[in-house]
């Protein structure tokens, strides 16, 4: 839906595809799976009523935070991409796009990130600045640990807390339950994305859980997705979530299913079809949380 949105800029400017391409608008998965989470923890936060304006300014804050990880993503990576066959064509990789550019982009977003912040409270503000740490330093970890994933989970689940923070002004213990289901989940798909590109990145010496974790690779991803499953389980139980929630657990397990079976071989694109399809994994637990508070 989001990249239909933006194709009519490609004709704008000459370079709009490029600065489109660098913010990966045209590719929301990572949107998505941003999105999902957040919306998780502010409908549990409101207890299924969120107030809009926080509604709008946290779909707004992921697209633009999101946009602004992929652009310090690809600074971070820009010697690295023309190494890798999936990268290669990316917009710093072959110059299009220069580095001063892709540094004052990512400012701006940052800039427009914090102007949503102006619509919450004093808590959120503090928090968020935890968050644009998280995003910056993500990038850089794949050069100095196996376990950069661990730090996108990180990032990736800062949102929750903000979230409450948002609409309860207040940081209760059971938030801390989502964000950890949520940093398993995302490591578990962001090894899913690191196996397609293992080979390249033994290669060029790049660091990543699927290169540690080996031929375990898939029994761990499966761990820790049952792992999710569990904490999903017990934040049902904190939140006096019903049917509707749980049959959105059912069908998170049986896209967990599917994603071991596109694995089954580990051949690249059927690993990214698999990290995809996780976009489905966390929509089906908000739609459950929706209609659990709604009905």
């Amino acid at each position: 839906m989001l990249g239909l949105l933006i194709k009519p800029l490609h004709h704008v400017h000459p370079r709009a595809t490029d600065f489109i391409q660098l913010m990966r608008l045209d590719r929301p998965i990572g949107t998505y799976l941003l999105l999902w989470p957040t919306l998780w923890a502010l409908w549990l936060a409101a207890e299924g009523v969120p107030d809009w304006h926080l509604l709008a300014v946290f779909v707004f804050g992921v697209i633009l935070m999101r946009a602004a990880g992929c652009v310090i993503n690809d600074f971070a990576d820009r010697h690295i991409d023309g190494h890798v066959s999936r990268t290669r064509s990316r917009p710093l990789a072959t110059g299009k796009i220069q580095p001063r550019e892709a540094l004052i982009l990512f400012v701006i977003l940052l800039v427009a990130s914090a102007s949503l912040l102006l619509f919450t409270n004093w808590l959120t503000a503090l928090l968020s600045l935890g968050g644009v740490f998280l995003a910056t330093l993500y990038p850089f970890c794949k050069r100095f640990t196996f376990y950069p994933q661990i730090v996108l989970g990180a990032a990736f689940s800062w949102a929750i807390p903000m979230a409450f923070a948002a609409q309860s002004n207040t940081l209760p213990v059971t938030l801390w339950l989502i964000y950890i289901a949520n940093l398993l989940w995302t490591v578990a798909y962001d090894t899913e994305y690191a196996m397609c590109d293992r080979e390249d990145d033994l290669k060029i010496g790049v660091k990543s859980t699927a290169i540690i974790f080996g031929e375990a690779d898939r029994a761990i991803i499966g761990l820790l997705q049952g792992l999710t499953l569990i904490c999903l389980l017990l934040i049902g139980a904190r939140f006096d979530l019903g049917l509707y929630f749980h049959l959105g657990l059912v069908a998170m397990a049986v896209s967990f299913g599917w994603q071991h079976w596109l694995l089954r071989e580990r051949e690249p694109q059927a690993c990214l079809q698999a990290f995809l399809f996780n976009h489905w994994s966390g929509l089906v637990v908000f739609i459950g949380i929706v209609l659990d508070h709604a009905l």
